[in-house]
């Protein structure tokens, strides 16, 4: 044994109360063992008590032949217990009833020899002085040290006495076995779980035990013995892994400190920036000391059981299976304390309020509040053949790549989130996670799936024109100004409308593009899609009556439906105004029953969803809505492709939006979001 685990044994030795290697130990209720004298000194200095309300009383505590009814109840001996910080109850009594802990002995007594520590030469008891001889072995049946000589002679062959069980010399003999302290020389041969006591026969009979789990002592010191082996052996196996963690990251952090006292001097130079660098370089390294700081003490924390190992690895040398069984379950019990087998992370829960996919797949997540911390993640995808209520998607084709494909992972994700890129378009993937630390991988989150966009997404970082100019922003705002004010003064009985338009200045002319938006609910009217950049253009700067059907956006789902029913319309608009969808003509789709039926003269509204996605596929000329959470389609249309084709938003009577950011740009773009407020025309 190495001279580290010696001096963790020695404390484990150790009386709580004389601070001294225990003599004479014994088992208190509460499993802790100490000195015979040193708790019968701190009894006498305390004297008995009577039992607390508070206090559960022992088992069997009552009315009994000898006692009367009409008695108080009988004074307890309380002990003041230091491990524990409170006072135990002993019973009537005292320490009569508290066995004594043999295993204990013995392995302070290999100890001892171990060490030498406090040998003393022990003397033959027979040899006559002067010519006493030092003893080489003691008799545990007549109690009696010998030499070599007085031990055959005391002991000779073919006698009862040969029969004796010799041990090595001591002054301190001790019963060979446990044995009831209610019933004498009676053998513990039963343990009572329920009561966590070694029991013998007549105990086993009591009433005090009806009904509670009682096993034969074989069978609990099997038991135990398996349960302390599995933990015992899981620290070793890891102990010298641990030590090495333990260096290196000790190293990685006198490396971080080396690298911030380097950047610190390089931040001297740069004298315009140098408090902006030196908070940077704080906060950085304050969170990556935090974090390797943790890391050393979660794995020193399995380096301070040592003394608890060095103590099991002698107390599994214990074959006395009474003795091991009482011994034990105090060692079990801090086991499970300390957890030093260490608890896996639960099952993560994923976000799907911030979980989307765009020109990437972001991925967001949480732990449970009662779930152990987790050093990192595992991200695990695959693509699924069946789109989530429809069919197989490319028939048997279709079916056997999908079944081909198989789970991708992204290991060691540091964070709450992870970005998938290079996804299949109009597919959907099933999406799951699971934490690690320590104790290992834990347990996957619930499936979900994610349903990626028909075309791959457009940059939403596009520059649109207006009246006031050209900006490049992710939101616009249209806010009804003076001019509606001084319009509405001179009319009574006309409705004065605002309107504002809004037109990409990158236009399409060819493949599938998609885009997604947000519309603010309390909007009064907005209008989503597209339009040919010629008819775009004429009606941006020669503003025509809203009221004609030729250039109004809103007619039907969009313009020149009514006039052209064989030719595709310049516009296709989808209208939206007070948090709802309006969906009206040819081509709507239930989004309930994801169909289309046939046009209805009312039309229907739909709840507006959080974004709205748009879908041109320029080569059939055709504009599809989508939910963009769901990618359910919401209504499909038609568009005249014959020149490019802009996107474009339409505001009436105020209203604002928000494009969809590209997940790419998350960390790399750190511009805050600013509103854009458009000057307003009015039409009458």
């Amino acid at each position: 044994m190495r001279r580290g685990s010696l001096s963790s044994l020695e404390h484990e030795l150790h009386c709580s109360v004389c601070k001294d290697i225990v003599k004479q130990p014994v088992v208190l209720p509460c499993q802790h063992s100490v000195c015979l004298m040193c708790a019968s000194e701190v009894l006498v200095a305390s004297g008995p008590h009577p039992p607390s309300p508070s206090m559960p009383r022992s088992p069997g505590y009552g009315t009994y032949p000898g006692r009367r009814r009409k008695e108080g109840p009988p004074l307890v001996m309380m002990y003041p217990c230091i491990p524990c910080g409170r006072d135990v109850e002993l019973g009537e009594k005292g320490l009569a009833d508290c066995l004594r802990n043999l295993t204990l002995e013995r392995i302070v007594e290999r100890y001892r020899h171990t060490v030498s520590l406090g040998s003393v030469a022990v003397m033959c008891q027979f040899c006559k002085p002067p010519q006493a001889l030092e003893a080489t072995k003691g008799c545990a049946d007549c109690r009696t040290n010998f030499c070599n000589e007085c031990f055959k002679l005391y002991h000779p062959w073919g006698t009862p006495r040969a029969q004796h069980e010799h041990i090595q010399p001591t002054l301190n003999f001790r019963p060979k076995v446990l044995t009831c302290p209610e019933h004498d020389q009676e053998k513990l041969h039963f343990y009572c779980r329920t009561c966590q006591r070694l029991l013998c026969p007549l105990c086993k009979l009591r009433r005090v035990h009806t009904g509670h789990k009682i096993l034969p002592v074989s069978h609990a010191y099997q038991a135990l013995k398996e349960k302390i082996t599995k933990e015992m052996n899981y620290i070793l196996a890891n102990q010298d892994t641990v030590l090495g963690q333990i260096t290196q990251l000790e190293s990685s952090i006198t490396q971080t400190e080396q690298l911030a006292q380097s950047i610190r001097d390089l931040t001297a130079a740069l004298a315009e920036r140098h408090a902006t660098h030196t908070q940077a370089l704080e906060m950085a390294r304050k969170k990556r000391g935090e974090a390797l700081a943790a890391q050393v003490a979660e794995r020193r924390g399995l380096m301070e059981h040592t003394g608890l190992m060095a103590f099991t690895q002698e107390l599994l040398k214990e074959t006395d299976q009474p003795c091991f069984v009482q011994a034990a379950r105090q060692t079990h019990n801090r086991f499970s304390k300390t957890n030093v087998g260490g608890e896996s992370p639960l099952a993560p829960v994923i976000d799907t309020q911030h979980t989307l996919a765009y020109d990437q797949l972001f991925l967001c997540w949480r732990l449970p509040q009662d779930s152990a911390s987790a050093w990192h993640f595992s991200v695990e995808y695959r693509r699924r053949g069946v789109v989530p209520g429809g069919a197989s998607r490319g028939g048997v084709r279709g079916g056997l790549s999908a079944a081909r494909w198989g789970w991708q992972r992204l290991d060691e994700v540091s964070g709450t989130s992870a970005v998938i890129d290079r996804l299949e378009m109009d597919s959907v993937y099933v999406l799951r996670v699971r934490g690690c630390n320590k104790a290992g991988y834990g347990e996957y989150s619930e499936e979900v799936y994610l349903h990626t966009p028909p075309a791959p997404g457009e940059s939403n970082h596009r520059r649109f024109r207006c009246k006031k100019g050209s900006f490049l922003q992710r939101c616009a705002r249209s806010v009804p100004g003076l001019s509606l004010l001084q319009a509405a003064d001179h009319a009574l009985t006309s409705c004065h409308l605002t309107s504002d338009l809004l037109v990409g200045d990158v236009a399409i002319t060819q493949g599938r593009h998609y885009w997604a938006c947000s519309v603010e609910p309390g909007s009064y009217l907005v209008k989503v899609g597209v339009g040919l950049e010629s008819k775009l253009q004429e009606w941006f700067h020669l503003p025509q009556d809203m009221a004609s059907p030729r250039y109004d956006p809103d007619s039907g789902h969009d313009s020149g439906a009514e006039d052209a029913l064989d030719s595709a319309p310049p516009f296709c608009f989808l209208t939206m105004g007070m948090g709802k969808i309006y969906l009206h003509g040819n081509g709507i789709r239930d989004p309930i029953t994801n169909g289309t039926g046939p046009s209805s003269s009312a039309g229907l509204t739909y709840p507006l969803p959080p974004r709205l996605g748009v879908c041109l596929d320029f080569e059939k000329g055709r504009v599809t809505f989508y939910d963009a959470h769901s990618l359910r389609p919401l209504w499909e249309g038609h568009v005249d492709c014959s020149g490019p084709v802009c996107p474009a938003f339409c505001f009436i009577g105020g209203g604002a939006l928000q494009l969809q950011e590209l997940v790419a740009n998350r960390n790399a773009d750190q511009t805050p979001v600013r509103r854009v407020t458009i000057q307003t025309r009015v039409s009458n």
